[in-house]
């Protein structure tokens, strides 16, 4: 168990508004949970869970593939569509049911996954012959948008999610501050995307060894790839919205149908390195992409959503985007990754992303 902690802290950065506040707790299992406000948070601690954490998986290394794999068998016993009265991203209430934020009231809260794949104590798994092996060590968090119930990255306004930036950065800063190379906030949206909670949230995926995808991107931009010139050479036909230095626009090389990006216009290395303009304009796309999407069709729309920012100790001419990858080809037709997908990686779109952005524009 870890030792106790309760501090509040003031945290620098470029968002606007008043400050942010974080408050780090150790939880009583010996997990961090971080709660992010604009005023210091000093409610009360509720009942507290008191269950048995996993330590972590092991990597194993795909040698046709050049990919390390994440072997983690205990997430199955994880989470699986709970009823809404045993929500586990609830508050917890005085008398009510214990749940992983032991507080009756937040903002925006982070919390040490109890089922995490990676985790900075994976043991080193026994020697395999002929295959290359090792413990999956780094952090999964799951990062908690709102104390509702319900609600979207549009729905839940313009200043929880500067907020949500606020975490994302000061989680960035901390996970390569612990030695993880590479560091993905994500969201899964909705049960066709493998969603097995409601409560409107996502998750941080603090990696020991950087991801082959994001190797692929990062030897891109060092090889001198420009982004900042291929969104100035699509907005015109291809952009979505802009606000405050930041762009959403639809992928000229998009692989999911109505896949959207949003970037700076400039060239910044991840969402640490925006001006608190940028920050303001990417937290009015986040809204403005999700409504876009749920409007468009007609229903909460899943989706795959992750910010892709440079590693640690950073990379040549890394231009940070978030990607949006929806599961959708219309209201009623899931886009399902089949076998051409899966077995060769490249990608059948079936919405041309001219036609994509003509649509969502007239949303």
């Amino acid at each position: 168990m870890a030792e106790m902690t309760d501090t509040l802290d003031t945290l620098d950065g470029h968002i606007p508004g008043s400050p942010v506040i974080r408050r780090s707790f150790a939880k009583a299992d010996g997990r961090m949970l971080y709660l992010y406000g604009r005023t210091g948070h000093d409610l009360p601690v509720q009942d507290q869970q008191h269950d048995d954490i996993a330590t972590g998986g092991e990597l194993r290394f795909h040698p046709l593939r050049g990919e390390w794999n994440i072997y983690a068998a205990h997430r199955q016993n994880r989470t699986f569509k709970p009823a809404a009265s045993a929500d586990p991203l609830a508050p917890t209430k005085p008398g009510g049911p214990t749940t992983e934020i032991p507080f009756e009231d937040f903002e925006v809260a982070i919390f040490e996954n109890k089922f995490s794949a990676l985790h900075p104590l994976a043991p080193q798994p026994p020697v395999m012959e002929g295959v290359a092996s090792e413990g999956a060590t780094g952090k999964c968090e799951v990062i908690v948008y709102t104390p509702d119930a319900e609600g979207s990255l549009h729905t839940i306004g313009q200043d929880r999610r500067e907020l949500l930036i606020a975490a994302w950065i000061d989680r960035y800063r901390a996970l390569f501050a612990e030695g993880c190379e590479y560091v993905l906030p994500f969201e899964n949206r909705g049960e066709e995307v493998g969603a097995t909670l409601h409560h409107p949230h996502g998750q941080i995926y603090g990696f020991g060894k950087i991801p082959l995808t994001q190797q692929t991107a990062i030897d891109a931009f060092a090889s001198g790839y420009d982004l900042a010139q291929e969104i100035a050479r699509s907005m015109p036909d291809y952009g979505l919205a802009e606000s405050g230095g930041m762009a959403a626009f639809c992928p000229r090389f998009a692989r999911f149908p109505y896949e959207v990006w949003i970037a700076p216009k400039t060239l910044r290395a991840g969402p640490w390195d925006c001006t608190a303009e940028e920050i303001s304009g990417f937290a009015e796309l986040l809204g403005e992409v999700t409504r876009r999407y749920d409007a468009f069709f007609g229903r909460p729309t899943p989706y795959m959503f992750a910010l892709h920012s440079a590693p640690r100790g950073g990379s040549g001419n890394y231009h940070f985007t978030a990607q949006f990858y929806p599961l959708l080809r219309g209201p009623d037709r899931v886009k399902y990754l089949a076998s051409v997908e899966q077995h060769t990686g490249v990608f059948t779109v079936d919405v041309m992303p001219e036609s994509a952005v003509s649509a969502l524009r007239e949303v």
